[in-house]
C-alpha cells in the first residue's frame, strides 16, 4: 500500500545526512530539461546555451551528450570550464579589457581544440586585442556587440557599427565571425508583446548584415536573445539562439514565462533552527545562501511551505510567518525554489546531486571562482 502513495518529486531520501544551507540538482529533470530544449528548435547548429546559469562540468557534458556544441558564457573562469570540457566553439559574450585580455589570449593558447570568440564594441578594444593575438601567434574569433535597447554594452547597429565591423575585417590576429545582441531588457510575461518587442530589435541587425554582405564579406552569423526570448528567435532560421536560465528553471521564470515548460530542477534545502514565536520560524537561509538582488518577498518560494510569508532576512537568517499551528519543528527541512537561480548557484561551492530521491553525487561549481587556473 505504501509504494502507491505519491511522493513529491523534490523530497530527498535521508534527508537528515545533507548539511543546510544546501545547493541540490535535480539530475533527472536537468536531463528532461535539454531534452525540452533540443526539441523546440530546428538545428542543434542553431543553440548556443550560456553556461553563467549552472558554472558546472558535468552539466556541460550532459548538453554535449546531447549534440549542443556551442557555448556562451561571460567570464574567463566559464571559458575555461568549457575548455577543460572539450567543447568546441565558445563565445564569451564579455568584452576582455585590461589582463583579461592576457587571459583571454592564455586560454586560447591553452586548449587548442576550442575556437575561442568574444565580443567588442569600439575600436581601442579591437586593436587592443589584436595587438595581443598577433603578438601571440593565435587567432581570435570576434562578434561585434550590438546595442539592442539594453543600454548596457554594445554599439547601435548602424553607420558606426558597420565601419567598426569592416575595420575588424582588416585587422590581423583576428576573425569576424559575426554579430551579437542580447535583449534582457524584454521581459514581458505576453510573449505577443515579447515578439513584437524583439521583432523590433532584429530589424537594424539584420540590417547591418545585409550591409556586411554587400561589402564582400562573407554572412555574419547572428547571436540573439536569452530564455525570455528564445522561442521567439527559435523560430528564425537564421539566427543562433542563447538560453540559459532553461537548464534548471526558477520560481521568477516560472510565473513569467508560462509558455516555456522547463521543469525546476535545483533547490535550496534549509532547516527550521529557531521556533521564534507562535506564529514565526526562523531558517539558516541568509543572504549568503540565496539570491538577495530582489525585494524580500521574491527571493525564495518554499514548496512544503507554500504560504509562508517572509519577514526579515541577514547574513544566515531568513524569519518566515506561518499561521498558527503550523506544525513545523526545530530541524525540519524546508525545500526553497530560487526566485533567481543564476546567482543563487554562485553562492556555493557544490551542489547535491538527487536521482529518484536519492543523493547520489557532488558536483563542484567550477566556474564561481573568478579563476581556475588561468
Amino acid at each position: 500500500m505504501n509504494s502507491m502513495v505519491h511522493k513529491e518529486w523534490y523530497l530527498i531520501n535521508e534527508v537528515e545526512q545533507l548539511d543546510s544551507p544546501a545547493l541540490v540538482f535535480y539530475k533527472e529533470r536537468i536531463t528532461e530539461n535539454i531534452a525540452i530544449l533540443t526539441k523546440s528548435i530546428s538545428s542543434l547548429s542553431r543553440l548556443r546555451p550560456h553556461v553563467k546559469t549552472h558554472k558546472n562540468a558535468e552539466i556541460t557534458r550532459l548538453l554535449l551528450e546531447a549534440g549542443i556544441t556551442k557555448f556562451k558564457c561571460a567570464t574567463i573562469a566559464e571559458a575555461e570550464m568549457l575548455g577543460i570540457c572539450g567543447v568546441p566553439d565558445v563565445l564569451l559574450a564579455y568584452q576582455p579589457v585590461g589582463p583579461k585580455i592576457d587571459r583571454f589570449i592564455q586560454l586560447i593558447r591553452s586548449y587548442p581544440e576550442t575556437f575561442f570568440s568574444c565580443v567588442i564594441d569600439n575600436t581601442f578594444s579591437l586593436q587592443a586585442i589584436a595587438l595581443a593575438a598577433l603578438s601571440a601567434g593565435v587567432k581570435v574569433g570576434l562578434f561585434l556587440d550590438l546595442n539592442g535597447g539594453m543600454n548596457r554594452t554594445g554599439i547601435l547597429a548602424g553607420e558606426d557599427a558597420l565601419k567598426l565591423y569592416l575595420q575588424a575585417d582588416l585587422e590581423k590576429g583576428v576573425e569576424m565571425r559575426g554579430l551579437h545582441v542580447y535583449d534582457g531588457h524584454i521581459h514581458d510575461a505576453d510573449l505577443s508583446i515579447r515578439k513584437e518587442k524583439a521583432a523590433a530589435v532584429l530589424v537594424p541587425v539584420r540590417e547591418l548584415s545585409r550591409q556586411i554582405v554587400e561589402n564582400g564579406l562573407p554572412q555574419p552569423v547572428i547571436i540573439a536573445g536569452g530564455t525570455p526570448t528564445f522561442p521567439v528567435y527559435a523560430e528564425m532560421e537564421d539566427l543562433e539562439c542563447s538560453p540559459g536560465t532553461f537548464i534548471f528553471w526558477d520560481k521568477g521564470y516560472q510565473d513569467a514565462f508560462a509558455e516555456q515548460q522547463y521543469l525546476p530542477a535545483a533547490l535550496v534545502l534549509t532547516r527550521v533552527i529557531s521556533l521564534t514565536d507562535a506564529t514565526k520560524i526562523t531558517v539558516d537561509l541568509g543572504h549568503k545562501s540565496v539570491a538577495a538582488e530582489n525585494v524580500l518577498q521574491k527571493r525564495v518560494y518554499f514548496l512544503n511551505a507554500p504560504f509562508a510569508k517572509m519577514i526579515s532576512q541577514s547574513e544566515e537568517h531568513l524569519v518566515l510567518e506561518l499561521e498558527a499551528g503550523h506544525g513545523f519543528r526545530i530541524g525540519d527541512v524546508l525545500y526553497g525554489l530560487p526566485v533567481h537561480i543564476c546567482p543563487t548557484v554562485a553562492l556555493y561551492g557544490s551542489a547535491s546531486i538527487v536521482d529518484q530521491h536519492q543523493v547520489t553525487a557532488q558536483w563542484k561549481i567550477i566556474s564561481r571562482e573568478r579563476k581556475i587556473t588561468i
